[in-house]
């Protein structure tokens, strides 16, 4: 007896009285009120709730007949693409002989922060359909999507049965692989061909290659003395040209980085980045390197052009974390002396709050020029700037308009004292970051300054 009074009430918790319901109840009320005047109407609300309670029990019985032939997938993609609008579908079908009126609800993973999140449709007897939402992730790691409730009514509407069907998954979320596919194809003509591509001088790398006899021209700094000596003849190395280039994307994960835009943090807008111009260099026939650090050291991966390169950025990029210290660029100094062999170019991107917080780097930075040719990335914080575009309508206003005007000022002084140091630099907004990013790669490139 026990046994069977559990299994009713597991049942009944999937049981919920419909709107139309209430409304019957209501006027079971009314009429119950009136027959304080009425007798006639007394006797009609008993009548009306009991033809109610007969219809509430015939349709979920009704619904537990309909309801148990109705299946729903959830296809979401292989993995999500970071700060980029994705589609997540859902296979719905009614394996029954009549039409159904569903309610779907996904539950889905926390970091999306969403709670009202439902799904109307009416399903014919028989029919599939698939439909789908769209979901717009803003961190990085692994999403867990829980079960598929599916709220099933018929056309009385009385009673709703929830059929909760085990459905969990995993989906990763990847740095902006759309935004890489998507710039790949951009720049794809980009840099002038062969043909017209002014001549670059002729860089040596310290690669050795072969030993071979000299003759009239071969530089006299690469005779090889041993070889000399055993052969009785002058005996020259033989060095490979280096053509393609090293480029470093350096990210900084320190506490300035932690700025919000538009959901994103300048930390993940900097590695959407570094991904899609990967891509690029890698398609350039130049070699893609990495470089993260804060108060500690991060990842290194030396610049290749291997096959799998790309893939190894990316996994990279994936792990990467926030730290709420302050960077210390010294030590970025000393990881470019001692992990970065021969000139690179190194695209720095971190953020500056203020020329205080320059100079205390600005050091560590011409010296790192002086071994590499660096571009440093300073962001500019749009939500400030959108307040020179309001009408001014008070005194408020204006004093606001004035401490925009000094931020921009204080952010254009920075970018010229870094050029005036040697540094290079590439001021834009979070939101057109990646695009200024390749444009300068592919104009250094062009203009043989790599």
């Amino acid at each position: 007896m026990y046994e069977r009074m559990r299994a009713i009430a597991t049942h009944l918790r999937f049981i919920y009285l419909g709107n139309r319901f209430f409304v019957g109840l209501g006027l079971v009320v009314v009429l119950s009120a009136a027959g304080f005047w009425k007798p006639l109407a007394f006797w009609l609300a008993v009548a009306t709730l009991a033809v109610l309670l007969i219809l509430t029990v015939v349709d979920t019985v009704m619904l537990y007949g309909r309801s148990g032939r109705v299946s729903a997938v959830r296809r979401p993609p292989e993995v999500f693409s970071l700060g980029d609008e994705m589609q997540v579908l859902l296979l719905i079908h009614n394996e029954g002989t009549a039409n159904l009126d569903l309610t779907i609800t996904d539950e889905l993973p926390a970091e999306l922060q969403v709670r009202d999140h439902r799904i109307q449709l009416m399903l014919p007897a028989g029919q599939k359909r698939t439909v789908g939402y769209g979901v717009r992730p803003l961190s990085r790691g692994r999403y867990d999507f829980g079960n598929l409730n599916l709220f099933v009514r018929s056309k009385l509407g009385l009673v709703e049965r929830r059929r909760e069907i085990s459905h969990g998954q995993s989906v990763a979320v990847y740095p902006s692989i759309i935004q890489m596919k998507r710039f790949s194809l951009g720049h794809r003509a980009s840099v002038p061909s062969e043909g017209r591509r002014r001549p670059r001088p002729v860089s040596r790398s310290y690669a050795f290659d072969s030993i071979k006899e000299y003759v009239r021209g071969d530089d006299l700094r690469s005779v090889n003395w041993k070889a000399t000596a055993r052969k009785g003849e002058v005996m020259v190395n033989q060095y490979e040209t280096e053509r393609a280039q090293r480029i470093y994307s350096v990210i900084d994960k320190g506490r300035t980085m932690l700025m919000p835009f538009n959901g994103l943090s300048l930390l993940d807008y900097a590695i959407n980045a570094s991904l899609a111009l990967t891509n690029v260099i890698l398609q350039r026939g130049d070699r893609a390197g990495l470089l993260t650090f804060s108060d500690k050291l991060g990842d290194i991966l030396p610049a290749d052009n291997r096959s799998d390169q790309l893939r190894t950025v990316l996994d990279t990029l994936y792990r990467q974390r926030e730290r709420e210290g302050e960077s210390d660029y010294e030590l970025l100094y000393y990881a470019s002396r001692r992990f970065l062999p021969g000139r690179s170019l190194l695209l720095l991107f971190t953020n500056f709050e203020s020329n205080y917080a320059l100079d205390r780097v600005l050091p560590a930075l011409r010296r790192i020029g002086r071994d590499h040719t660096l571009v440093v990335v300073l962001f500019e914080n749009t939500e400030v700037t959108q307040l020179l575009r309001t009408p001014t309508s008070d005194v408020k206003t204006v004093y606001q308009k004035h401490t925009v005007r000094r931020y921009l000022q204080e952010r254009q002084l920075m970018a010229a004292r870094l050029r005036q140091n040697g540094v290079q630099v590439i001021f834009t907004r979070p939101e057109a970051l990646t695009g200024q990013v390749i444009e300068k790669y592919l104009e250094l490139k062009g203009r043989a300054q790599i």
